[in-house]
């Protein structure tokens, strides 16, 4: 039987508003351990911002860290999975898209968010999934 992603997941997800500074992202990633925030905007998904966004979209581009928000910096348009979809589907869109993260989207809100990590076969090769970096959402 195919693995459900609401099996593998990280529920309850970390989330800013998308107006939120840089630096309170920065913050969060560092003290929950994860490399992703979920960004909102009236409580509904419209962007990610991962670590790899922050150093190349903020600190390699000289910007002042203090003053920029995440809507400066995260990756909007981003790719969503369902809960019930099978670990499989969530796979492929990462390939397709070169991402490593997913949010995790049912009735239109996020419940959770999926990472490479999560889905790979044990003792796989990660860089295998994807064909480059994080900034199309990932």
């Amino acid at each position: 039987m195919a693995q459900k992603v609401r099996d593998v997941m990280t529920p309850e997800p970390v989330a800013l508003p998308l107006d939120a500074p840089l630096t309170e992202a920065a913050r969060l990633m560092r003290d929950q351990g994860v490399g992703g925030v979920l960004v909102t905007q009236a409580g509904r998904l419209c962007g990610l911002l991962t670590d790899r966004d922050i150093v190349v979209r903020a600190v390699a581009e000289g910007r002042d860290l203090r003053g920029t928000r995440l809507d400066q910096v995260c990756s909007a348009g981003v790719v969503t999975i369902g809960p019930d979809d099978e670990t499989g589907a969530a796979v492929r869109l990462m390939r397709e898209r070169g991402v490593r993260r997913l949010p995790v989207v049912e009735d239109g809100r996020a419940v959770g968010i999926v990472s490479l990590r999560d889905v790979i076969p044990e003792g796989d090769d990660a860089s295998a999934y994807t064909t480059g970096g994080e900034l199309a959402g990932g």
